[in-house]
């Protein structure tokens, strides 16, 4: 390594120096130090790892496994830079299929804490004690009992970097979050390996984090890192060629599409609303099985899965098997950035095989369809609550014979179902009693509508009539359900897509005063449509011939009021429009005669400017003296001059320049809490109040505009977050949770704040892991209630800043919604002293900029000393 400084030569830094430096890239966090030491565990061919923890890692890592061992004769190269038995040059890393490759995990750690190592291989007698300076050389070497396998402890992390090593112990909540997830991704993935990690704080109990059963499946291992519940929402995944469709999308050809360049296994959640997460912590991608966050492959999953489930995010856990030849993981120290040579054609693959997997199960539903065992005829279940006809009606049941098959079964259903119109057609034409027949005003205007609609679409009549194709369709229940099943069916579907048989238009007909009266007053209710009566007519013809010409008696006698109605409508536009053109004609007689006078001189006029219009025209121009003197205007220009730098040297710059916008309510933001501080607020000026729901202010020479509704709402819903404790509800039994071990140790250590929420539990320390609290009481106010999903929610947002007060976001809102109905309104006429008051509440409070609804409190109007005096 070389270092250019100015003006000094150019020397190599030395390796002790280099190495330091190094070591800081290579090992960044807490898990990354986890990590490592896993990955060696399950290189050496462990089937049992146990991690250590002590103080979340700041005092202790231990690292055990029953690996392969070290041999004697790699003590000294066991941690030193880039020594490693894995490669032997660079061409061998396109095949490698270890996890570690570099030789620089232990060097590094080595240089960054107190390494020592304990180890022995299986062909050694009794195991040995190493321990390494930071240089990675052997300070001590003692044998040591130990079976097979190889212990690693590292001691103080980051001590020898300062800085770092202050911000590791304060973060160290946040790291030890992070690292948990980072090895519940080896736990999924390793399978046949039982994985144990714990933690112990101060000289308490040791507390399980994590475990696995070394399960070959991985259903199985989700199972025991994330509990039995989180089973029940996962799907597998189904691997599906890509579309065409999305080949296109992604510019791919699908011929040229090799087979089966990538095979993709795994699990992920359903699209059911409920089964996902509120967040994306328990999304893990694997390639080869080596844990990576591909950016790209995420984003596609969670848009994908967006579209079925806008609300929540989806847990998955997938392996991309690809030739290694097809893959680069030299890309970052930590080697989670993968890059793959056709990610095309794996992400066309992914969004083929997720949408094929969720629209088999959207828009599904159960149809309830009983059969009657006694009489051997299908019952179709009636949710109107109408009156199903009888068996009397019908003319023969539908008997169930074992040589119709299923195909008639179905017809036979089908069938029944369209025949249950056309009977109810059938006895309102036998029905003498014209009470029956009338229906509500609803109903005619819903009938008329159908049976309009209807018409239009079939405008040649059919010679059927509506009373023989009842009769047809009864007979063919009976006959041709077992002779021609497909032919009878495609019959009914033409009858009913041609209207004929409907129960909807056999009711228009038989009250046709009220339901034309009512179209003609919607059809001519605008004197410019007069081609509508045209149109209409043809709609009742159309409808008597639909008929067959089989009207009952009530339509025969409607028909000449109908057509009274018609064309009584027709005479009063002829009407209106001859009313039209007479008043027409009189306004322009009447401006005729009273422009008689003038009409000579106007064409007399019009004459003379008709002749007039190509000739030129003469303006006459009038010169005017100015005085100028070229004195007088340098002496302006220097007296603006002068001016001009006056200013410069008193000029006062803009502080805030966004806009009043919605565009621009970021930079308004963070130029406010730039230039005001909370104690502004107390100090501003009050100027008054603006339209009711404003608050004029100045602070020195600024006006600011703050909304009056906005900054009370925003007062009263941080009161509210602050100091109201939930009332809790008392369950009947205790409820098991199904946490992780590292959620229920994130419970047990910040359990006040669940209780200033509503939740209270039961705490039994000596239990086993995941069993240790239990439910006991759920917060409840008015309308709203919660659960173990808020419970969850709670525990995520503690995972990053633990020991913080926070609530859920169902929480949030109900406190919005208060604060919102507790503040004063706009329209609210305030004084003085109310204005003062709302000001100053803004200076008590985390965040004044926006309303719990994203609405700005205030923003910036103008500067005075901008504005200019001149």
């Amino acid at each position: 390594c070389i270092s250019v400084g100015t003006g000094r030569a150019i020397k190599a830094i030395d390796h002790q120096s280099v190495h330091q430096i190094c070591s800081g890239q290579v090992v960044l966090t807490l898990g990354t130090a986890v990590k490592e030491l896993v990955e060696n565990s399950i290189d050496a061919g462990a089937t049992n790892i146990d991690i250590k923890l002590r103080e979340y890692g700041v005092d202790l890592i231990e690292v055990s496994d029953n690996g392969c061992g070290v041999e004697e004769e790699n003590f000294e190269g066991l941690t030193l830079k880039h020594y490693t038995s894995k490669l032997r040059d660079f061409s061998d890393l396109v095949h490698v299929e270890t996890f570690g490759f570099r030789g620089e995990a232990l060097s590094s750690l080595c240089a960054l804490s107190d390494l020592s190592i304990v180890t022995c291989h299986k062909s050694a007698a009794v195991g040995t004690r190493l321990a390494y300076d930071h240089n990675g050389k052997i300070i001590q070497k003692v044998p040591h009992p130990r079976r097979q396998g190889t212990t690693v402890s590292i001691q103080q992390l980051f001590s020898t970097l300062p800085v770092r090593h202050k911000e590791f112990q304060r973060n160290i909540k946040r790291d030890y979050g992070k690292m948990v997830q980072v090895l519940q991704a080896y736990c999924i993935i390793s399978t046949g390996i039982r994985i144990n990690c714990t933690n112990q704080v101060g000289q308490g109990k040791k507390n399980p984090v994590v475990c696995t059963n070394g399960s070959t499946d991985m259903k199985e291992n989700i199972g025991a890192v994330f509990s039995p519940k989180q089973l029940q929402s996962l799907i597998p995944f189904q691997q599906l060629p890509p579309s065409e469709a999305v080949c296109e999308e992604y510019g791919l050809n699908v011929a040229d599409i090799p087979d089966h360049l990538y095979n993709i296994s795994g699990f992920v959640s359903q699209c059911d609303h409920g089964s996902g997460r509120s967040s994306t912590d328990r999304q893990f991608f694997f390639i080869n099985q080596r844990p990576c966050d591909p950016p790209k492959v995420s984003k596609l999953v969670n848009e994908v899965y967006h579209t079925y489930n806008r609300h929540q995010y989806p847990f998955v856990a997938l392996n991309v098997c690809v030739n290694s030849e097809c893959v680069d993981i030299n890309v970052t120290p930590d080697k989670r950035q993968i890059l793959l040579q056709e990610e095309k054609i794996l992400l066309a693959i992914l969004k083929t095989s997720l949408t094929g997997m969720y629209d088999r199960g959207v828009n599904k539903f159960t149809v309830n369809q009983k059969v009657l065992g006694v009489s051997g005829v299908y019952k179709i279940n009636n949710p109107t609550g109408a009156e199903e006809p009888s068996s009397e009606t019908q003319k023969g049941p539908t008997p169930l014979c074992s040589s119709a098959g299923k195909g008639s079964e179905t017809i036979a259903r089908l069938r029944q179902a369209f025949s249950l119109h056309q009977t109810s057609v059938c006895n309102s034409h036998h029905n003498k009693n014209p009470v029956q027949q009338q229906k509500s005003p609803e109903q005619r205007k819903l009938l008329s509508f159908f049976s309009s609609s209807t018409v239009l679409r079939s405008h040649k009549p059919d010679p059927r009539s509506d009373v023989e194709d009842c009769i047809g369709l009864n007979k063919s229940v009976e006959q041709s359900s077992l002779e021609q099943p497909f032919k009878d069916l495609s019959n009914v579907a033409d009858d009913t897509d041609s209207g004929q048989g409907s129960t909807l238009l056999g009711s228009e007909m038989s009250t046709p005063e009220i339901n034309c009266h009512e179209k003609s007053e919607t059809l001519f209710s605008s004197p410019d449509e007069p081609c509508d009566t045209e149109e209409e007519g043809i709609k009742i013809r159309d409808e008597k011939t639909e008929f067959g010409g089989h009207d009952t008696l009530e339509t025969d006698a409607a028909l000449p009021e109908v057509k009274a109605v018609l064309n009584l409508t027709n005479d009063s536009l002829q009407e209106d429009s001859y009313d039209r053109e007479a008043k027409r004609a009189k306004l322009e007689h009447s401006s005729s005669e009273a422009d008689l006078p003038r009409e000579n001189n106007c064409v007399q006029s019009a004459a003379a400017a008709e002749s007039q219009i190509d000739a030129p025209v003469n303006i006459k121009r009038r010169a005017v003296p100015l005085q100028f003197s070229i004195k007088q205007l340098g002496t302006q220009l220097k007296k603006l001059h002068h001016q001009q730098a006056e200013r410069r040297e008193t000029q006062i710059y803009r502080k805030f320049r966004a806009k009043i916008s919605p565009g621009e309510n970021q930079t308004a933001e963070e130029e406010l809490r730039k230039e005001i501080s909370k104690d502004m607020f107390a100090q501003m000026e009050i100027l008054g109040q603006f339209n009711l729901g404003f608050i004029i202010t100045k602070s020195n020479s600024d006006l600011f505009i703050i909304d009056q509704h906005a900054t009370d709402e925003k007062y009263n819903f941080e009161m509210l977050q602050q100091y109201t404790v939930l009332q809790g509800q008392k369950l009947i039994a205790p409820q098991n949770l199904h946490l992780t071990a590292v959620n229920e140790t994130v419970l047990i250590e910040n359990v006040e704040i669940f209780r200033k929420n509503g939740f209270d539990f039961i705490i039994d320390k000596n239990a086993a892991a995941t069993k240790r609290v239990k439910l006991i009481s759920l917060p409840t106010s008015k309308n709203w209630t919660f659960g173990p999903q808020d419970i969850e929610e709670l525990i995520f947002m503690l995972n990053d800043c633990p020991g913080v007060m926070c609530r859920p976001s169902r929480v949030r809102q109900m406190f919005a919604s208060r604060a919102c109905r507790k503040s004063v309104m706009i329209g609210t006429a305030l004084n003085m002293n109310e204005m003062k008051k709302l000001v100053s509440h803004m200076g008590e409070i985390e965040n004044p900029w926006n309303c719990p609804h994203g609405r700005p409190t205030m923003r910036h109007l103008a500067n005075l000393d901008m504005i200019s005096q001149d």
